[in-house]
């Protein structure tokens, strides 16, 4: 098995419980923000449903240039999983042609000509696109709680599905 397939496989399986938490997303509240300083919901969303296929697209660069970090708001819950969907399918065209060479070679970001970050591909993706991804989609956890709505079973049971794991 290729170093990507075991990341291109969890990324699959992710992306299923990133689609159950996405569903919860109010449309009434896209403008909400817990505080000033904080993403609204419509940005918090969307940024979780479209950071596969935009990390892949660095990642799948052997030198990137530092992207700006503006982020849209979702205006609809309906454009949500659309994008998780066309994101999870643009990492994996993206990514999964790549060898076991190329993942361990060396990516780097540049910013103004200068280095800023240098680590092997597999590190980067696992870090960013994975990691970066479940971080995110923990903080739209902690929105969805805030705003009482139900929060879905990502890893376990949560309080409001409790009886998620247990037989029928």
């Amino acid at each position: 098995m290729r170093i990507i397939d075991g990341l291109l496989a969890e990324l699959e399986q992710e992306a299923k419980a990133t689609a159950r938490v996405l569903e919860r997303v109010p449309e009434a509240h896209l403008t909400w923000k817990p505080h000033p300083k904080s993403y609204s919901l419509g940005q918090l969303a969307l940024h979780v449903a479209t950071v596969p296929g935009n990390v892949a697209a660095l990642a799948a660069r052997d030198i990137a240039e530092s992207p700006g970090f503006s982020q849209p708001a979702a205006s609809s819950t309906g454009e949500l999983l659309p994008a998780l969907h066309a994101s999870v399918a643009r990492a994996r065209d993206l990514l999964g042609g790549f060898d076991d060479a190329a993942m361990t070679a060396t990516w780097r970001l540049m910013a103004g000509g200068s280095e800023r970050l240098a680590m092997p591909r597999v590190a980067f993706v696992r870090a960013i696109m994975l990691n970066h991804w479940y971080h995110h989609r923990g903080q739209l956890q902690v929105y969805l709680r805030l705003l009482d709505v139900p929060v879905p079973s990502v890893y376990g049971p949560t309080a409001d599905e409790a009886n998620a794991f247990v037989a029928r």
